[in-house]
């Protein structure tokens, strides 16, 4: 269930927030370029994170004005006006004082925070951030003014799609599933026209003179390979804010809830509480089921909304008839594609390719891919590695292809399936190299 969105009055702008946990401190979570409450939620990646945050926190959340749930404005505004959002915030919570974490553009905001109200900041958390936004002569650590306007203008060219998912979440910009989650995060979180200026807006951003009056404990993360915010600039902040600890994140990921989580909540568990108390997850092992219909975009297209939405269904229902043949079971769906699990590679591998052979039926050609591992468990949803792995093996697999890692193979011996080897292949996001193997049927 999603928390509950209530609204907080700042000036005549109403901002929502929601509170989640019940923690002995405060914890606000200032978001980056755009934001939307609500969605957040619906990605599991995300969703996890803030769930292990409000384990030892009350997290509060919020939209900064113009995007996401709040209000929207004629004018997008400077880091005065949106500090007097997160006050305004705080007050509506009963909130006397509360760590700030700020990711990206946020934590330019929670620094001039900590700076001029020390007494309502009782810690500061800066993930992937920055003192400026743009490089100069004496701050090389960021884009020149041409390539940062130039992302606006292809904000404004190509908003509806997924833009900049590639710099921000490299880790997963080739997984279809993703790529569709950001795409609707960002439409539902601000219009073209909003997000474009909001980036325009944050050519302004310089606090370096401020940095030297923080005085609340600091927290610098930072990865060494973002490609959206140098690791320089992370460095720079820490070296001049008195105190500050620096901690080099080693994962290819901007937002926080990439490929560096666990390690960030981990940090950020103890720098707040002085000890990490992270609940070992339940883990079992199953084999992964990930399917997708091929050319999806443009068979939408050419049927029109009504005739490719009764497609789906038929398509759903077909699927869902087959997991049930093969004792498998549903974990998500999303768009056009399924995530399953079963407790035996063999069926699973038999599911994939009776659901490939069934769907021509109503003219759709599906890819599929399969791994066994290791698997979290976390309620109804499925995690870990494995979870990734069987994903990115899907990624490779052409039209009506059911394609298996070797873990899978090497566990179906004697089965009587067989399989033709597609070689040795990199898994994007994976460690090591993976032997990729075609189910023949």
């Amino acid at each position: 269930m999603l928390p509950e969105t209530r609204y907080a009055k700042s000036g005549g702008v109403n901002i929502a927030y929601q509170v989640v946990g019940s923690g002995p401190r405060d914890l606000v979570l200032v978001p980056g370029w755009v934001s939307n409450l609500d969605v957040f939620w619906e990605e599991p990646t995300l969703s996890r994170m803030l769930q292990r945050l409000a384990t030892f926190t009350r997290l509060i959340l919020f939209d900064k004005r113009g995007t996401g749930l709040s209000d929207r404005v004629a004018d997008m505004p400077s880091l005065e006006v949106r500090m007097d959002d997160v006050r305004a915030v705080m007050d509506a919570v009963g909130s006397p004082r509360a760590a700030l974490f700020g990711y990206s553009e946020g934590g330019a905001m929670c620094a001039l925070f900590a700076a001029t109200y020390p007494q309502r900041a009782s810690a500061l958390i800066l993930g992937g951030a920055f003192a400026r936004r743009t490089a100069a002569p004496d701050y090389p650590w960021g884009p020149n003014a041409e390539q940062h306007l130039a992302f606006a203008d292809q904000i404004e060219r190509d908003w509806g799609g997924p833009v900049g998912i590639e710099t921000r979440w490299p880790s997963l910009a080739d997984d279809e599933r993703y790529r569709q989650w950001w795409a609707r995060w960002l439409r539902l979180s601000a219009s073209p026209a909003a997000a474009a200026m909001l980036v325009r807006m944050n050519m302004e951003i310089d606090i370096r003179h401020v940095l030297p009056a923080v005085r609340v404990t600091t927290l610098v993360l930072h990865s060494v390979k973002d490609q959206a915010v140098p690791f320089g600039a992370g460095r720079y902040m820490a070296e001049r804010i008195e105190g500050a600890k620096l901690v080099e994140l080693q994962g290819i990921d901007h937002v926080p809830w990439g490929c560096d989580s666990e390690r960030i909540v981990d940090e950020i568990e103890e720098f707040l509480t002085g000890s990490r108390h992270a609940d070992e997850p339940d883990r079992v092992l199953a084999t992964v089921l990930f399917t997708d219909i091929v050319g999806a975009t443009e068979r939408a297209a050419q049927l029109g909304d009504r005739h490719w939405h009764d497609l789906l269904d038929s398509h759903h229902a077909l699927i869902r008839r087959e997991l049930a043949r093969f004792r498998g079971r549903e974990i998500d769906t999303a768009g056009d594609g399924f995530l399953a699990t079963f407790d035996g590679p063999a069926r699973a591998v038999r599911c994939a390719c009776s659901i490939c052979d069934a769907v021509r039926a109503l003219g759709l050609e599906i890819r599929a891919g399969l791994h066994t591992g290791e698997c979290e468990l976390m309620g109804d949803k499925l995690g870990g590695i494995a979870v990734h792995t069987g994903a990115r093996v899907a990624a490779q697999a052409q039209s009506g292809e059911v394609l298996v890692s070797s873990t899978v193979r090497d566990l179906v011996a004697g089965s009587g399936l067989s399989f033709q080897d597609r070689g040795v292949q990199s898994l994007k996001g994976i460690p090591g190299e993976w032997r990729l193997f075609a189910v023949s049927h």
